[in-house]
């Protein structure tokens, strides 16, 4: 499935993405409730100040004394006193309230934080056990923006927007009780205008989708090209290709800063067609409001404090409009995540799968079709019978097929017709870790993990003995190299392994394939990448490595292929010769013995010249 062409087609079933994330919410409930309890007086709070005008315009400006009754007792509050108490008491609140904030804040933080984690870890899961093909068709960029800042988006933005929309709510609804308490007969004018200001919100959420799932495809664009500048940076040097990376950065960056600017271009207007509406609600207000005060139905103080309290609210309804914009971005990124939970690799275990405990007889291709693409067959009616302990070069032409052999060993991709079988036992009917804990692969460009030497060759088997560690060392020529490193065996890798040279890593690769120690060794070009000197020593630790083995090898180097005990031709997808050198150079015109006379037969020459 190609990732860059998904659309997040689930982005509206608001109760369906709820219901996919509350898994990931349920183990940190207790402190998203604590959050949302936290949050509601918050919330309340910012009312505290409103409320208190309406006393102090009418006791303290108005130097009248409070008179109050509590179980018929008459109680007397000067207005001297109330202009010393509510200042402290508006102080104190705002640091009742910055502490509430601050535990809030945290809360929110750390639930959203570890809800991202487990999102994370749960799709990287899934991400390494994707079958090939998956990565053949999606670019890193894609993989990286789709596996990583999709789920931050969504896990952190989730929790955040909903604490958001907690504490602007009941802000709101506090203005709002006081709006009650000072003039319900405003209050309904108010509530009412507010109200009206939400209707954009419905409006631009489709475009929001629209927009916000372009931009999330094109930042996977622009970090593929950052991936291929820096993965590609000798190439890019030798063929000047600095202007081609750029332009199609500068492509990128203007691609998303339009689709930023369409997206701004329609939500724009919202903010100010909100604030025309809070001013005509206001204006409304002001003109009501000073009827009631004339016609004594309303106290100066209670529409101070009316007043106020409306133009505080449109801090928390202009916030939640915007919350309400901003969280359609949250449930695109949230649709895309579960997108990703339902993809499964095309390659799984039939049920009862049986174990694979080494190989004890023969390995058969019988009649293996195969395409990447459908409608484009790469092979065709392949039949092969492999011998344990035999060694098969596999030759021909590039493009023809022989990687691809080698690569549904073990079971990388499925065959499309045919049956490749183990001792009589269909490829399909064995679990893949059995399968692939049986085949040792040397590829001819060797990815080495970042980590130390010594790490890099136990990936092969982790449990292997100090004993069998240095045997592969030995094995594999390695022991001059790692003397003369500054740390040994503890020599920390660059990226990639590129601290050393190609056969530096082709030894590393072939000890760490040699202390895994399988009946089954697959050689792809190991050594066509390397030159004379490297290949050598490589070609010593190949040696060491396939002694006892069924092996498979894919090579251009004649001593590989003359020393093999058969040489299977592929051209075209097709199996069309299969025999040993000497057998196959007594064909007359045979397509081995052209390969052979064309290619192999200058190695000899230089061979026997060195």
């Amino acid at each position: 499935m190609k990732l860059s062409t998904t659309q997040a087609q689930n982005s509206f079933k608001y109760g369906w993405l709820l219901s996919r994330i509350f898994p990931y919410i349920k183990p940190y409930l207790f402190r998203i409730i604590c959050g949302f309890l936290v949050a509601i007086p918050l919330g309340l709070l910012d009312g505290v100040t409103a409320f208190a005008l309406k006393p102090y315009m009418d006791y303290v400006v108005g130097k009248q004394d409070w008179v109050f009754h509590i179980l018929g007792h008459e109680f007397t509050l000067s207005w001297q006193l109330f202009a010393f108490i509510i200042p402290f008491g508006v102080i104190l609140f705002a640091a009742f309230q910055g502490v509430l904030r601050y535990l809030n804040d945290y809360i929110s933080a750390w639930t959203s934080q570890r809800i991202t984690n487990d999102v994370k870890m749960n799709l990287f899961h899934k991400l390494i056990y994707m079958d090939p093909q998956f990565f053949d068709e999606n670019p890193s960029g894609i993989i990286i923006s789709r596996y990583m800042s999709d789920p931050q988006t969504a896990s952190v933005g989730i929790v955040e927007q909903i604490k958001t929309i907690t504490t602007s709510l009941f802000g709101a609804l506090g203005l709002i009780g006081v709006m009650l308490y000072s003039s319900w007969k405003l209050a309904v004018i108010g509530v009412l205008v507010l109200g009206i200001a939400f209707v954009p919100v419905a409006l631009i959420r489709k475009r929001i989708k629209a927009a916000s799932n372009k931009n999330m495809v094109i930042g996977g664009n622009i970090t593929t090209n950052i991936n291929e500048t820096y993965n590609g940076n000798k190439v890019m040097a030798a063929y000047e290709l600095q202007q081609r990376q750029e332009n199609y950065f500068r492509d990128q960056i203007w691609q998303s800063f339009n689709v930023n600017m369409s997206l701004t271009k329609r939500a724009a207007w919202m903010s100010p067609f909100m604030y025309l509406i809070a001013s005509c609600g206001i204006a409304i207000v002001l003109g009501y409001g000073t009827h009631l005060i004339t016609s004594g139905q309303m106290t100066a103080g209670a529409f101070a404090s009316f007043v106020t309290s409306l133009l505080l609210l449109y801090k928390p309804v202009k916030t939640l409009g915007n919350t309400l914009t901003s969280i359609q971005n949250i449930f695109v990124a949230m649709g895309r995540v579960f997108e990703l939970f339902d993809l499964y690799p095309s390659i799984t275990e039939r049920e009862n799968a049986v174990q694979m405990s080494g190989l004890n007889d023969k390995i058969e291709f019988q009649n293996v079709c195969f395409e990447y693409i459908p409608g484009h067959p790469v092979l065709k009616n392949i039949n092969l019978t492999i011998k344990k302990d035999e060694t098969l070069a596999i030759v021909g032409n590039s493009g023809g097929g022989k990687s691809t052999i080698v690569n549904l060993l073990p079971r990388f991709y499925d065959i499309k017709s045919g049956s490749i079988k183990y001792d009589g036992v269909d490829i399909r009917d064995l679990t893949i870790s059995s399968l692939r804990h049986n085949i040792a692969m040397v590829f001819q460009d060797n990815f080495l993990f970042s980590g130390t030497i010594r790490e890099n060759i136990m990936m092969g088997n982790p449990n292997a003995t100090e004993a069998e560690l240095e045997q592969a060392i030995e094995s594999a020529h390695l022991q001059e190299m790692i003397a003369d490193l500054p740390d040994g065996l503890d020599t920390l890798l660059g990226e990639r392994g590129l601290t050393l040279s190609g056969g530096q890593r082709q030894r590393v690769a072939i000890a760490r394939a040699m202390i895994k120690n399988t009946p089954i060794v697959i050689l792809d070009e190991a050594t066509s990448a390397l030159d004379n000197k490297s290949e050598a020593i490589v070609q010593k630790a190949l040696d060491n490595l396939i002694q006892n083995k069924t092996v498979f090898v894919i090579a251009h180097r004649l001593s590989t292929i003359k020393n093999a005990d058969r040489i299977a031709v592929i051209n075209e997808g097709e199996l069309v010769e299969l025999g040993n050198h000497d057998e196959l150079m007594s064909i007359p015109n045979g397509q081995y013995r052209a390969l052979y006379e064309m290619q192999f037969k200058k190695q000899e020459e230089m061979l026997t010249n060195v």
